[in-house]
């Protein structure tokens, strides 16, 4: 069900006003993330860790990996498989490929040795830009979408067909693509906004147009979208594709992932569950960002949205001060909201009350309040004095040195 706003919140938004839609999320941060030029790739142990977090997110598949792409890939891909069925997890796997045999029988060598059903993600190269550069003709993308799809399906996988490219393709070679596709046996069609060219209107058409392909056909098909965030459109391109049509939307922890990144799944998964289009606990969030921060040597920006350092603190006067009146009325869900567009609890978080030079002395009372410290008129006037000399943030360190030295003046009374 959908998060509801505070009762005092006049919500202008009507998010997923109309039917719930089913939204399926498919995670890349193991495969498409680690594309990024800028990350570390991961231990097999930091990668287990990775995939148990997606896990108790209820993350519905992963992709594992590219077998294809070599023997350390193909290793770490079948640990990965094997640790799907030793920890008895829910989530499912999947494995990219490019439409050559060399790159499908590595999967279908990995699903029979460790008995994991493995979702096969093949994809191929669908716009004029790509064509031209590639000196593809449609018959030959036609070709090899045949070949392998029909492949994968007699050796008994399940297929997910991939357009790259899909929303700077033509409706013509898209139709011949999924088409054929489709009748090779393929049970998913994946729309790749590959360079993040869409905006929300463009994922609706494309994704749209992609469903009147299958309704026409009476396929019994599901759409996926695969978005990217060259344009900071992410996370609103997966949402607009889910009300057009989609029914898994793919991402990657913090967005990692070539270029710009992909879709950002940890937020994509807070706007869905505050939208009503999932209901789960996303409580551990915050760890699984965590772990994909260390494993991948990627840095979480303080101001980075729910799983910032920022993102529930406060140290000025008028936001603190509302907040701490909101803990005096004892109204958990009032304290979330006065200032937060996204419950903290939400998240396994709680609103944080710093100290800086913005701050009043409703900041110095609240934060020797919540860690049992008498909020005399001496020390509240001792840090707040402090606070306002300085030109940033006082660390807890530095209060807790000013404590310490008010407590030394008073035993010498």
């Amino acid at each position: 069900m959908r998060v509801k706003p505070h009762p005092l919140i006049y919500d202008w938004n009507h998010d997923a006003a109309g039917p719930r839609r089913v939204a399926m999320l498919d995670d890349e941060t193991l495969r498409d993330g680690l594309q990024s030029p800028s990350v570390r790739n991961p231990t097999i142990e930091e990668k287990i860790e990775i995939l148990h977090c997606m896990d108790a997110l209820g993350i519905d598949t992963a992709d594992i990996g590219l077998p294809g792409a070599g023997p350390k890939v193909a290793e770490d891909t079948e640990r990965l498989a094997r640790a799907i069925a030793e920890g008895r997890l829910n989530i499912r796997a999947n494995c990219a490929a490019r439409t050559i045999i060399a790159d499908l029988k590595p999967i279908v060598d990995i699903s029979q040795r460790t008995g994991v059903p493995i979702e096969v993600c093949a994809f191929i190269g669908s716009s004029p830009i790509r064509q031209s550069t590639e000196g593809w003709t449609v018959d030959y993308l036609l070709q090899h979408t045949e070949e392998a799809v029909a492949f994968a399906v007699k050796e008994g996988m399940t297929v997910m067909y991939v357009t790259e490219d899909t929303t700077r393709a033509d409706p013509d070679s898209i139709r011949k693509l999924y088409t054929a596709a489709i009748n090779a046996g393929a049970k998913r069609l994946c729309i790749a906004d590959t360079v993040g060219h869409a905006t929300p209107n463009g994922a609706r058409a494309v994704v749209r147009y992609v469903k009147s392909i299958v309704d026409e056909l009476h396929a019994d098909v599901g759409i996926d979208w695969h978005g990217h965030k060259d344009r900071g459109f992410g996370v609103s391109c997966a949402v607009a594709a889910l009300e057009a049509g989609a029914t898994r939307l793919h991402g990657a922890a913090l967005g990692i992932g070539e270029r710009c990144g992909n879709t950002p799944i940890d937020l994509l998964l807070v706007n869905l569950v505050m939208m009503g289009y999932i209901d789960r606990d996303i409580s551990s969030l915050g760890a699984y960002c965590q772990a994909v921060s260390r494993a991948c040597d990627v840095p979480i920006p303080a101001n980075y949205p729910v799983i910032g350092a920022d993102a529930f603190r406060t140290a000025t006067g008028i936001h603190a001060a509302a907040v701490v009146k909101a803990f005096h009325k004892g109204d958990r869900a009032l304290m979330d909201s006065v200032y937060a567009g996204v419950p903290a609890s939400l998240v396994g978080r709680e609103q944080e009350i710093e100290v800086g030079p913005m701050s009043g002395k409703s900041n110095v009372v609240f934060w020797l309040e919540k860690r049992g410290i008498p909020a005399t008129d001496d020390l509240v006037d001792r840090i707040y004095t402090t606070a306002k000399s300085s030109d940033r943030m006082l660390t807890h360190e530095q209060i807790q040195k000013i404590v310490d030295e008010a407590k030394k003046v008073e035993l010498k009374r």
